[in-house]
């Protein structure tokens, strides 16, 4: 509204009308029985002057054949500098209006714009006295960031409420800031906004090539970085063994880099009419950047896009994919793509492209070193000191294990020693250790083909080696 009264000015009287209170003017009262749009039309039909009347949510205003009718009717017969501003979430213009009505999508608030919104909220705190303001001058430019894609409404109302909580506004409130703008934001079932883990990338165990990857282009997203000339780092390709850590990267990453993590659901992008599977993917795309700084997790990717390169769905599938490869390659720079795979042979040739992604890398099955980190971490989570047990020998025991299984171990001993009514012990382990079919054994012929691809291709993760048992 602030917009178009600035636009209006003093010379067009400014006219609002919602479908609960009917049409009013500034400053007087409300019209009766315009709440109908119909109704509402038929009343400015009567108005001799300028003016610019603003119809809210007309969405369903636009679905009823006798509301569009008196619409078409009024933008017809308009009196000069008389206008009507029809505003939505999501408005399509019908058939009967194409060619009247001027589709305009209002850009999110530019930087200065947000610079005055959290400076003037920032001042109202200090003013009334209700929350205490501890933030330095370069974690203020990062609460900027945060807000950005916002509505100013939006951006004032998630300032008052971190401060209002516990009475502070400082770098704490941040990273809560950030998830709850990505709240916000998602839509559709597309996005989701997905928990983080505790304790971030050192709650990984192994994988110490990938992670020392990751902390080194994490420094890529500070200001120093952008003034020493680096872009910020804009993805990873995980490829590799199931249950082997790639998703629980994205968790604890997003953990780490103080970023939201928000879950990418190509599935989910698919709709039943014609257009619409593209326009719900550019809407997707959309948030995405309006979120950033932001991590985005795409699950299994070769299941969301491998069906898509497929000709049998009328080419929506091979659209849908070339509008995700388009924007991969032009992302802005404060999104960081975290995409897992299972199997490479499902995955479109395009995705592979350099470009897409910083880097590739192949999560192998855990090494001797990677099998006891991972071992002590289930244990310390689960309250056991792991000097207490003989980790040499289970790790030994446990030769093609993946990181799930590893912990399927430690838990299904737990069950064992539970049900027993004794404390957990090395019995326990091996015991629950000799009745777990790995993968490296069920499916070896996959894993070795995900070997053998990954030879030239990717980066190993880890220090993992092919399983021997």
């Amino acid at each position: 509204m602030r917009y178009l009264r600035e636009a209006a000015g003093g010379d067009f009287p400014l006219w609002t009308w919602s479908s609960t209170r009917g049409l009013s003017r500034d400053g007087l009262g409300v019209q009766t029985n315009t709440q109908s749009a119909a109704h509402a039309m038929s009343f400015i039909a009567e108005i001799p002057g300028p003016g610019v009347f603003v119809f809210h949510d007309a969405e369903p205003v636009l679905e009823e054949h006798t509301s569009v009718r008196a619409i078409k009717e009024r933008a017809l017969e308009a009196k000069p500098e008389q206008t009507v501003v029809l505003t939505g979430s999501a408005i399509s213009v019908p058939d009967e209006l194409k060619g009247l009505a001027l589709l305009w999508k209002l850009e999110p608030p530019s930087g200065a714009e947000v610079r005055r919104l959290v400076a003037e909220t920032i001042e109202e705190l200090r003013v009334r006295e209700v929350a205490k303001v501890d933030l330095p001058s370069e974690r203020i430019r990062e609460l900027e960031e945060s807000l950005r894609g916002l509505s100013l409404l939006e951006g004032h109302r998630l300032i008052l409420r971190a401060a209002l909580e516990d009475g502070r506004l400082d770098v704490e409130d941040l990273p809560h800031m950030r998830e709850a703008k990505a709240t916000l934001l998602a839509e559709d079932g597309i996005l989701s906004l997905v928990p983080t883990e505790e304790g971030g990338l050192d709650r990984v165990g192994g994988l110490d090539h990938l992670k020392e990857w990751l902390a080194v282009r994490g420094r890529g997203f500070t200001p120093e970085a952008r003034e020493f000339g680096l872009d910020a780092p804009r993805g990873v390709l995980l490829i590799g063994v199931p249950g082997c850590g790639k998703s629980l990267v994205a968790k604890t990453l997003a953990r780490s880099w103080g970023m939201p993590l928000v879950s990418l659901d190509p599935g989910a992008i698919f709709g039943s009419f014609v257009g619409e599977s593209e326009e719900r993917l550019r809407r997707a795309l959309t948030a995405i950047e309006s979120m950033s700084p932001v991590v985005v997790w795409v699950d299994e990717i070769e299941k969301g896009f491998a069906a898509s390169a497929s000709a049998r769905d009328g080419g929506v599938g091979q659209r849908v994919l070339g509008g995700f490869l388009s924007w991969l390659q032009e992302r802005p720079g404060q999104v960081f793509l975290v995409a897992t795979c299972n199997d490479v042979e499902s995955l479109p040739p395009e995705l592979l492209r350099r470009g897409r992604f910083d880097e590739t890398f192949f999560v192998d099955l855990p090494g001797p070193v990677e099998r006891d980190a991972i071992l002590r971490l289930h244990l310390e989570r689960r309250h056991r000191d792991h000097s207490s047990f003989d980790l040499a020998g289970l790790v030994t025991r446990t030769d093609g294990f993946s990181g799930a299984e590893l912990e399927g171990v430690i838990v299904g001993a737990l069950y064992r020693a539970f049900a027993a009514g004794k404390e957990l012990d090395d019995g326990f382990l091996q015991e629950e250790a000799e009745h777990t079919a790995p993968l490296s054994r069920t499916r070896s012929e996959d894993i070795n083909r995900l070997r053998a691809w990954s030879e030239g291709r990717a980066v190993a993760a880890g220090t993992g080696s092919p399983a021997t048992g």
